[in-house]
């Protein structure tokens, strides 16, 4: 015997677009929550891997370098793309008001400064890869535009934790704002370190722990705003 379905209602249909657009948004604000924890674990297993490496001297760019200079490149452009789908999954969560413009246009410029920096791979120095000179090769076009394009992109992340502050103090969640503008110091600080440090240990262990807390940040803002617009839609 032939089984009729039973009507759909009106108020059913209407409900199918916002249930996949609720998803849209939740695998958009995922891909935020997976790029930090995707960039650092790939980072830290070629350190293990890779000859002559010393993550106490050299900078994590420097891994575009030599045969395997593939796999962080690689990286950088996967995570920068998994960065932008997270903006935009945070341009769809955020109500009107308060950084719901420019926080996400800022978290998308620094995935796109990820990504260029994975395209334009950094200048070989101090060593890395072995028999590269400690004074380095010399500064390429790509070397340039790789420090150019990734600048811009951290100072755009930078600038998406203080806005995103605002927003949190709006919503009254003064915690957050607080680990936010934290965040984003403490990462200007690290930044200007290894800019101006001349290759020293300090400012590349600096910029290190900077890279591991940025990093932090975007993930639990990411996760936090996931499951705000899960509640929101229940």
């Amino acid at each position: 015997m032939s089984q009729t379905n039973p009507p759909v209602t009106a108020e059913a249909a209407a409900d199918r677009p916002a249930a996949a657009g609720l998803r849209l948004t939740g695998r958009l604000l995922a891909a935020g929550v997976v790029a930090g924890p995707l960039y650092v674990l790939v980072s830290v297993a070629q350190m293990l891997v890779r000859d002559g490496f010393d993550p106490t001297r050299h900078a994590w760019s420097l891994l575009a370098n030599g045969t395997a200079g593939w796999v962080q490149s690689t990286n950088l452009i996967v995570t920068g793309l998994l960065v932008v789908a997270g903006a935009v999954g945070l341009r769809r969560t955020l109500d009107p008001g308060r950084a719901s413009t420019w926080a996400p246009r800022l978290l998308g410029s620094y995935g796109l400064g990820l990504v260029s920096g994975g395209m334009f791979r950094a200048d070989p120095g101090q060593g890395f890869p072995p028999g590269t000179p400690e004074q380095g090769t010399g500064t390429s076009w790509h070397g340039l535009l790789h420090f150019g394009l990734g600048g811009v992109g951290f100072v755009a992340l930078v600038a998406a934790c203080f806005v995103l502050a605002r927003r949190f103090v709006a919503d009254d969640q003064r915690g957050w704002a607080v680990f936010s503008r934290l965040t984003g110091a403490l990462f200007l600080a690290g930044f200007v370190a290894v800019a101006g440090g001349g290759g020293s240990s300090w400012a590349t262990l600096s910029f290190t722990v900077a890279i591991v807390l940025a990093w932090t940040w975007l993930s639990l803002v990411s996760a936090y705003h996931h499951g705000r617009s899960r509640r929101l839609h229940r």
